[in-house]
Parts: C-alpha cells; sequence; structure tokens
C-alpha cells in the first residue's frame, strides 16, 4: 500500500485551479479531482504498518485554520523542469499541522524525508520537455485563491493507474479547537 497524508480541498478550489490546466504543450496535467496538499509522502508498506501509521496519526491535534494558495511555480531548473505547482502562502496552522504529522509517522516510520516542507498544489508533471513557461506564468500571476478552510487531514492510499495515480482516503482526522 502507497500512503501519504494530505489536506483536501473543496471543489470550488480544485475547479479554480482545474481552470490552470492547459496552455502548455508537454505536461501531464492534474486531475482536478485528485488535487490536495501533501503534507508527508509515506511511501509503499505493508498492512500493519498502514495500521500502525493510522493509529499514530489518530493522536495529532490541531485546531482548524484558513491559508491561502498564492503563487505558481516549477520545481526544477533549465531542462529539468519537473513539476508545475500553485504555493501556499505562509500559514503557521499549516506549519504546526505537518510538523505534527511527520512526528507521529516518524514514530512508526522514522524520519524518512530529508527535503524541506514546501507546501503546494501540483498542476501538472513535466516528462522530458523543457517548455517555456513565461507565457504562461505571465497569463496566470499573480494568482491568489482562498481562504481554504482547513478542518481535517486524510490519509490516503494511491494506486499507480495507467493514465494517472487514484488517491482513496483510507482514513480523515478532524481538527477541533
Amino acid at each position: 500500500m502507497r500512503l501519504f497524508t494530505a489536506i483536501p480541498l473543496s471543489t470550488a478550489i480544485t475547479d479554480r485551479l482545474g481552470a490552470l490546466c492547459s496552455g502548455v504543450p508537454g505536461v501531464k496535467w492534474a486531475d482536478p479531482d485528485q488535487m490536495h496538499i501533501t503534507l508527508r509522502f509515506i511511501g509503499d508498506v505493508d498492512g500493519p504498518t498502514a495500521s500502525d501509521i493510522a493509529g499514530a496519526l489518530d493522536g495529532v491535534r490541531g485546531e482548524p485554520f484558513d491559508l491561502d494558495l498564492a503563487t505558481i511555480g516549477h520545481f526544477g531548473t533549465g531542462h529539468r523542469l519537473r513539476t508545475l505547482w500553485v504555493g501556499v502562502a505562509e500559514s503557521p496552522g499549516l506549519e504546526q499541522l505537518q510538523f505534527r504529522v511527520d512526528r507521529a509517522v516518524s514514530t512508526v516510520m522514522g524520519p524518512t524525508e530529508t527535503r524541506k516542507f514546501h507546501a503546494h498544489v501540483t498542476l501538472g508533471r513535466l516528462k522530458r520537455t523543457t517548455p517555456n513557461l513565461a507565457g504562461y506564468l505571465a497569463q496566470h500571476e499573480p494568482f491568489r485563491a482562498g481562504p481554504v478552510s482547513v478542518k481535517e487531514f486524510v490519509l490516503y492510499s494511491s494506486h499507480l493507474g495507467s493514465e494517472r495515480a487514484i488517491h482513496t482516503a483510507e482514513a480523515r482526522y478532524p481538527l477541533s479547537p
């Protein structure tokens, strides 16, 4: 089972993000129904480990908060552009939640993620192409959406299909004051 934790997004937000998913040749655009803000990628685990992770996440506490989506960017540079994304504006609530989720998963898996957390929503992935993004960015920047009300986070499983990954909610964890 391939797992990750994330914040689900409302249809209003994913519809707005979906409108950004065109206009650049060679990009495999994300399905708006699958868009989310990843908190921690966990990876492939067996059934007992998945149960242990779900139990550890059940202990994560935090209050609901709002966040804003702001700016469009990409991971990679030059000929190695990999991902086009919408970023998340600075959010103390999000940083606290991500830290708590990461700590809970680490109690089961150990510290596996070494990259700095960069909150974003993936718009598309670039495969063996280096498009000129200047026109796309000029058309869509500045970008802002929100507030996004965060009242829960979700443990998802991800099944890689021939066309796209299918994300299934395995457990939901509500935030409460």
